[in-house]
């Protein structure tokens, strides 16, 4: 975590009788960063795309929406990301009547509307540019002069993350903003995994702790940086009709109905022991977490047990760490998935033949996230 960032303000959403996503409250901190995270399906993506549409329609300032890959924004997604605000006759109100529809066209979206024999007729200037991740090279040599908008959609992944990826955010940026300072950027994300290394990365080291329907304000020492935090209301709390669908006695389904981090269910620790049973002790460092793991031998059975290390590692001179940062003792190994003796090589062992248990699911939780970065680096 950066050391040097801070909470500055912290403040609760006031309650609001729509059950969808509203900007307002995040807006007026006029923060350099938005990050907007919550439950599925309540209307953060609509509220930054109608956001885009309007400042082209009343400023002439274009948006910038960003994925991961461009896969997730080509073809018909791409075609029908603004559907539902064409639906809602969103684009004939900011425009005056003047367009009713959007075009999107080799990674563009444009204004448009029908003229006679159904045909469409497109501005001549997109109002939204595509840009992903994984493609960012191409995009590097081109001038934006007019993106004042950047919405990373989806930035928090439960499937893993591209290698460097914080960097190649950063370079995308980088790309659109060149020397300007009148850019805000929103990431937007559902609650699937608190683990995400963007928290880490940008010193947001309150996330785990916030409670739906709260902003925190954040500060980077003497610079003028300001990211602003919020946890999205779980709007409507008795439920909405389609939760009935979900209704199953599944407890990973609690995320999608409400707004809860969604976890997978992990095996717990299968048999009592005592302590002479540990053999061997090793331990993994991720995302400012210490887990400690024991290989535990019992007459029937052996089988790792990992659970959360209060403290510190008291022989980290000479105790087996896995750590996703850089260290050169030789007793420090950064991936695990790449074991550089036996020793690592038998603890890798007990993953593959799964034979690992947790304390509790977000014990597991941590590990998951460890082994995607292995896969990664």
């Amino acid at each position: 975590m950066d050391e040097s960032s801070k909470v500055i303000h912290s403040e609760d959403l006031k309650e609001q009788e729509s059950e969808y996503y509203d900007l307002s409250a995040i807006e007026k901190f006029n923060s350099h960063y938005n990050v907007i995270f919550g439950k599925r399906s309540n209307g953060k993506t609509y509220a930054l795309l109608k956001k885009i549409i309007y400042e082209y329609a009343k400023h002439g300032k274009q948006g910038a929406y960003l994925r991961r890959y461009r896969e997730d924004f080509k073809g018909k997604r791409g075609a029908t990301l603004f559907e539902g605000l064409v639906a809602n006759d969103e684009i004939s109100k900011a425009t005056n009547g003047q367009w009713s529809t959007v075009r999107f066209y080799s990674d563009r979206w444009y204004f448009a509307k029908k003229v006679e024999d159904d045909k469409i007729l497109s501005d001549s200037e997109p109002f939204c540019y595509g840009f992903s991740l994984a493609q960012m090279e191409h995009d590097k040599s081109t001038s934006y002069p007019n993106i004042t908008t950047v919405v990373f959609d989806e930035f928090i992944s439960r499937i893993g993350y591209l290698p460097n990826e914080f960097v190649l955010f950063m370079n995308v940026l980088s790309t659109i903003i060149r020397q300007r300072n009148n850019v805000k950027i929103y990431m937007l994300g559902n609650t699937v995994n608190k683990y995400c290394p963007y928290f880490q990365e940008m010193g947001l080291g309150h996330v785990e702790e916030m409670e739906p329907g709260k902003i925190d304000i954040y500060s980077y020492g003497d610079s003028s940086l300001r990211v602003a935090v919020e946890r999205t209301r779980d709007h409507n709390i008795e439920g909405r009709k389609s939760d009935v669908y979900f209704a199953f006695d599944n407890p990973s389904l609690e995320m999608i109905t409400g707004g809860a981090w969604e976890l997978d269910l992990y095996p717990h620790k299968p048999k009592d022991f005592e302590d002479e049973n540990i053999v061997f002790k090793y331990f993994i460092e991720f995302n400012d977490k210490i887990l400690q793991c024991e290989v535990v031998v019992l007459p029937d059975c052996c089988f790792t047990y990992i659970h959360r290390k209060s403290g510190e590692i008291r022989h980290p001179e000479r105790d087996v760490v896995f750590s996703s940062k850089y260290d050169p003792r030789p007793n420090f190994i950064r991936n695990m998935k790449k074991p550089p003796n036996d020793t690592a090589r038998k603890i890798l062992n007990f993953f593959r033949d799964e034979k690992v248990y947790y304390q509790d699911n977000d014990v597991g939780e941590i590990v998951r996230n460890y082994f995607m970065f292995c896969q990664n680096n």
